[in-house]
């Protein structure tokens, strides 16, 4: 299981992960974009969010530190704009740990299948910290 840094940015990603990119001098990240996934027929995809990005990962020093910008229309506070991420290749790890952390907590997303993810969700423990939790499959995209 892994732990990452997840930081979230209010339309300017792609201007911080190259900056960030090149201040740690390393390899141009592949960067996914909100128009890039699949269409979902209940949450149609505004024009503006097309070329926002969904996702992106830079290795620094040994440690993945993920990017994205928030979905036009969620809460963005700069300062608070940061998750952790947890990595997991084992189903039932990421489901235990979601459970204890919901204890006292709020559920953002339950967990559920998503087209990247097999068991991804979002939850703030009781301590305001907001995680992401995801079933890490192999594949890899960002």
């Amino acid at each position: 299981m892994a732990v990452d840094v997840y930081f979230n940015f209010n339309g300017n990603c792609r201007e911080a992960v190259m900056f960030y990119a090149e201040v740690f001098e390393t390899e141009a990240p592949k960067i996914m974009t909100f128009g890039e996934g699949p269409p979902n027929p209940e949450y149609p995809l505004p024009e503006e969010a097309k070329n926002l990005v969904m996702h992106t990962r830079l290795n620094i020093s040994g440690s993945n530190v993920m990017f994205s910008d928030i979905f036009p229309g969620s809460p963005f506070t700069l300062g608070n704009n940061i998750t952790l991420a947890v990595v997991s290749k084992d189903e039932n790890e990421i489901k235990s740990v979601f459970s204890k952390l919901k204890e006292g907590g709020k559920v953002n997303l339950e967990l559920q299948e998503t087209f990247f993810s097999k068991c991804y969700g979002q939850i703030t423990d009781k301590f305001g910290i907001e995680w992401q939790l995801s079933l890490d499959s192999g594949e890899t995209f960002g």
